[in-house]
């Protein structure tokens, strides 16, 4: 099991689970980096200019922050190869200049740019569970419109809203809608074919840090 923690977009809830929540989202903006969307929403024609599909084949790949020292979920995100490579980062920390970002979507995810987003990630305190499905073209597509449909997502309610997507995509019906990241690992991970790794880095603790590194290392690249 991968553990638990809270991430995804507000359904009905009751007393209890709201409390649980907004604890969730205190140290989930802590320790994880939920945020507001970290930049303004790119033009159609900056999307336009980076738009990159890997040559692979179509795919999901689900990522999830793990606590080092806790084993919980800390944060989710979901990669999709579709027509183009996109990042659904939810209520997500990540920013670099060169990757211009619309309603909780990162556009522009050549391999450099997914490196840099799994490394900003991984640091002393937390590793980064990758866990990539091959899918049809037509479920990553779909995949594709839903998180660039979805708009943005309050802080700390990023697995809801990941969970929400993938069960909308035909084969994948039987996820639940969970507010854990560790939980919806578990569930996609046990879906046939899925392959996982642990990506693993010692650096400094502070997200900040790792994401100032990656961006400058990006901007280099250019």
């Amino acid at each position: 099991m991968l553990g638990n923690q809270y991430g995804g977009q507000p359904r009905f809830l009751n007393a209890a689970r709201l409390r649980k929540g907004a604890a969730a989202f205190v140290l989930c903006a802590v320790v994880a980096g939920c945020a507001a969307q970290q930049q303004p929403n790119a033009d159609d024609a900056t999307l336009e200019r980076v738009a990159y599909r890997h040559d692979g084949p179509a795919s999901l790949t689900l990522y999830t922050m793990i606590n080092n020292r806790t084993g919980q979920g800390a944060h989710t995100s979901l990669m999709i190869n579709a027509s183009e490579r996109v990042i659904f980062d939810p209520a997500g920390s990540f920013y670099a200049d060169v990757v211009p970002e619309r309603d909780d979507v990162l556009y522009g995810i050549t391999p450099g740019v997914e490196k840099a987003y799994r490394g900003s990630h991984a640091r002393s305190t937390h590793h980064v569970v990758v866990q990539t499905l091959e899918v049809t073209p037509e479920q990553a597509q779909v995949a594709y419109q839903l998180v660039t449909d979805y708009g943005r997502v309050p802080g700390a309610f990023c697995a809801n809203a990941t969970s929400s997507v993938l069960r909308q995509i035909p084969g994948l019906e039987q996820i639940d809608t969970t507010f854990y990241p560790g939980k919806l690992a578990d569930q996609f991970g046990a879906l046939p074919g899925v392959e996982t790794v642990r990506y693993r880095e010692s650096d400094s603790a502070d997200l900040r840090e790792g994401l100032a590194k990656n961006n400058a290392l990006l901007n280099a690249s250019e």
